[in-house]
């Protein structure tokens, strides 16, 4: 048993030998969170299986837990003043699938959550997390720093939307987020890049011709 000294380190090894999921691993990875910590976190999760179009929530409902993904990949969508099927995000491998202000707001989710592909995940129920959250300082920090990174992350992809073109967008979704361009539906990506379908046709043409 590793000590509570013991930092993430450590702990990727405590998952090894005990053949815990790497995604935790994964998503939890802070310097201030122990393996004591990490091993006490990783048991309040509990592992949900979806099925290719599930839904982990929906729109009207209000959230009460997230999902740490170990395989597949998740869509946010909302649907726009006519009727169209507008992609938000998407969730992938080692990354967190959460209505940030459903759950702790407590107010119904305006988006759909829902498994593009069969999906293994992690659940964390809100009353657990809040438990460890005031109970885990390490804990504190990491949810602060997750929180600094999305609001970055959502900061980047506004900018991007006005200031760079559709063939710059794909390109660095292409760069940055593979699993998307292997699992998602064209459609679906059209829709998150803000392009029409044939439009992104077009430059997934230009870009191989390119290449």
């Amino acid at each position: 048993m590793f000590s509570a000294s013991e930092t993430m380190d450590g702990l990727l090894f405590f998952c090894y030998i005990n053949g815990m999921i790497s995604a935790l691993a994964t998503v939890y990875r802070h310097p201030l969170l122990t393996a004591s910590d990490l091993e006490t976190i990783f048991n309040a999760h509990t592992p949900v299986i979806f099925k290719k179009g599930d839904f982990l929530l929906q729109k009207g409902r209000i959230a009460n837990a997230y999902y740490c993904v170990e395989t597949g990949l998740i869509r946010s969508y909302v649907y726009d003043y006519d009727g169209n099927d507008i992609t938000t995000g998407f969730i992938g491998k080692n990354e967190i699938s959460i209505d940030v202000v459903s759950l702790f707001t407590r107010v119904p989710s305006v988006e759909y959550f829902q498994a593009l592909t069969d999906c293994k995940c992690y659940m964390i129920e809100l009353e657990k997390f809040q438990e460890l959250y005031h109970s885990i300082k390490g804990l504190n920090e990491w949810g602060r720093a997750w929180m600094s990174e999305s609001l970055f992350a959502l900061k980047q992809r506004t900018t991007a939307m006005i200031t760079e073109s559709a063939s710059e967008r794909y390109r660095s979704l292409e760069a940055q987020h593979p699993q998307i361009l292997q699992q998602a539906p064209l459609k679906y990506i059209a829709s998150y890049l803000g392009v029409t379908d044939s439009s992104l046709s077009r430059i997934r043409k230009e870009l191989c011709k390119g290449a």
